[in-house]
């Protein structure tokens, strides 16, 4: 009888087994955006940029809304020099768990040693473009308006004969709200362009997306005007090219 009682016995242990096994691959993979996660990886930035002589840089590891991200936003350090600046973001961006680091004033990545970048003829095709237009956005909201996607269209068309350069697009806001909000949406916006550009067919490791918030007004506007809210495009190549006619206007 004790052989046929126990019988039953062995299923139920592999469903509990499984159901143990199920719970516990969901809390690794729910692990890494867990607040304790974060929390981790917070600690260990601070000490890493301690260790890279970041005096006054702090880590933040979250998006423009707030939500936890493994993306940290590094911010202070205004009196550091390029290299050592560059020294942090490394320093920070090696932590296990880290994502892309970003420097709160615009700067993408931390490379010091990049080449010197020589303009493209797509430059004045996209100025071209911008000049009587601009890519809108809805107030204080990342959401492209629906005249500024068509824009966007001519954009990559116009970006497309030049592909393999490097495209660097910077989001400006006007002062309105506090600078670190402001140099946040910038950011989301460039990212927002930069990830539209994607979809029409733009490579993704030739784009390069940054925010300077309310930084850089245009030149004769006020810095509260609603005008500076804009995405401005540097297209610049990496390697030396043998100038065309289009790249060398009157060659033949």
């Amino acid at each position: 009888m004790a052989k046929a009682s126990a019988m039953p016995i062995r299923p139920v242990i592999a469903i509990l087994a499984g159901a143990l096994l199920t719970g516990a691959s969901a809390y690794l993979l729910a692990e890494p955006m867990a607040p304790h996660f974060i929390d981790r990886l917070e600690t260990q930035a601070s000490r890493a940029i301690a260790r890279a002589g970041g005096s006054g840089v702090t880590a933040r590891f979250a998006n423009g809304v707030g939500s936890l991200s493994r993306h940290p936003l590094l911010s202070g350090g205004e009196m550091l020099d390029e290299e050592t600046r560059a020294k942090v973001a490394r320093a920070v961006a090696s932590i296990p768990g880290v994502g892309g680091v970003t420097w709160a004033d615009g700067t993408l990545r931390a490379e010091s040693d990049e080449p010197s970048y020589q303009p493209l003829h797509c430059q004045e095709d996209v100025e071209g473009l911008l000049r009587t237009r601009s890519i809108r956005f809805e107030e204080a909201s990342s959401a492209l308006l629906p005249a500024s996607r068509m824009l966007l269209d001519e954009v990559a068309e116009s970006l497309r004969p030049c592909l393999g350069s490097i495209v660097a697009i910077t989001g400006h806001t006007d002062d309105q709200g506090s600078e670190p909000g402001n140099i946040a949406l910038s950011m989301e916006r460039a990212r927002v362009v930069r990830e539209a550009l994607i979809r029409r067919g733009i490579p993704r490791d030739g784009l390069r997306a940054s925010g300077v918030g309310s930084s850089h007004p245009v030149e004769g506007l006020a810095p509260s005007d609603p005008a500076n809210r804009r995405i401005e495009f540097s297209v610049i190549r990496t390697e030396p090219l043998h100038p065309t006619p289009v790249d060398t206007p009157g060659a033949r």
